[in-house]
């Protein structure tokens, strides 16, 4: 049992974490998955059969019965809070096994800062391991390939700490989903949701500022390839648009140009940008661009046109030509 991992949330991102950790971990070892949508996770064990091991649990729960080592990822803090602590079916219910404290949780959900400390807290407080928020930034195509951000709500473990016990099983985890130059220790528990949801807020409203200023240069008559090489060497050069161009066409790899292909749901723009509203709130920031982007972001999530596509499709919703 020692060496099995868990996994938990096979969503547009998760499902292409697990198959790294499961291509990359010991051939010998088991992974265990659970997603509210098994057929999600009987997809994934026959995709990846031939990599190892794979067991579907039917909870949480089941999961920490057979792995020391957990890693998660889930739309919203509610859903952190079933996982964890849900009375019947949550990781807590799992309580009572002699390996209790060696266990060690990967939390990459972007959530609020309150949530992930209580969560954690009351796993320590329980005597049921070590809870370590750990956002992640690339997107999907950051996942697939393994080259992730990955925002560690910890202190950097010491070379001798980091070659045994947990801080070892953090280290792989860490190595099998993300780029070793792109592993940030942001502190203490919570930290690295602090990071990510800076992060989120500065992107989210970027996008829309690029969304606005595209659809304009449009109507106004430009060729919307001429404006991005523009845009691409003078000051308004930001990633969002190298990469994330909202008109179709223009960026081979956008998901605009790929029929607006999931990257990053429209309707987690408002949950994003919300957290990032709430969080510059609680430390008296006046969050104005984020309180004007949110309006915009809302009416977009509702918005048939958008719905399940690409938050680039804001374009659409604000009547750029296509």
């Amino acid at each position: 049992m020692e060496q099995n991992i868990g996994f938990i949330g096979l969503g547009a991102m998760g499902y292409p974490m697990a198959k790294n950790i499961r291509t990359k971990m010991s051939r010998q070892s088991n992974l265990w998955v659970y997603d509210v949508q098994r057929e999600v996770c009987e997809r994934f064990a026959q995709e990846f059969k031939d990599s190892g091991p794979i067991s579907i649990a039917n909870s949480a729960k089941e999961v920490a019965q057979n792995a020391l080592t957990i890693a998660t990822i889930v739309p919203t803090g509610h859903h952190v809070r079933q996982v964890y602590l849900g009375e019947l079916s949550g990781v807590t219910a799992a309580k009572g096994l002699p390996h209790d404290k060696e266990r060690l949780y990967l939390e990459c959900s972007t959530i609020d800062m309150a949530t992930a400390r209580d969560v954690g807290q009351k796993l320590e407080g329980m005597g049921m391991g070590r809870y370590v928020d750990c956002p992640v930034s690339g997107g999907v195509p950051a996942a697939h390939s393994g080259t992730l951000s990955m925002l560690v709500g910890a202190s950097k473990p010491t070379p001798g700490e980091a070659e045994r016990g947990v801080s070892k099983r953090l280290q792989d985890l860490l190595l099998w989903m993300g780029d070793a130059k792109k592993h940030f220790y942001c502190g203490d528990l919570g930290s690295g949701l602090a990071a990510k949801i800076c992060n989120n807020y500065l992107s989210c409203t970027i996008l829309l500022a690029n969304a606005e200023a595209m659809a304009t240069g449009v109507k106004l008559g430009l060729d919307p390839k001429i404006l991005y090489q523009v845009i691409a060497n003078s000051t308004g050069q930001n990633f969002m648009c190298d990469h994330v161009c909202p008109v179709p066409g223009v960026v081979p790899h956008a998901p605009s140009s790929n029929g607006y292909k999931l990257g990053f749901k429209a309707q987690m723009l408002s949950k994003d940008v919300g957290l990032g509203i709430e969080a510059a709130n609680s430390v008296n920031i006046k969050p104005s661009i984020g309180e004007a982007a949110i309006a915009v972001f809302d009416q977009v999530g509702k918005d048939e046109r958008c719905i399940d596509h690409d938050a680039s499709v804001v374009y659409r919703f604000l009547g750029g030509p296509e």
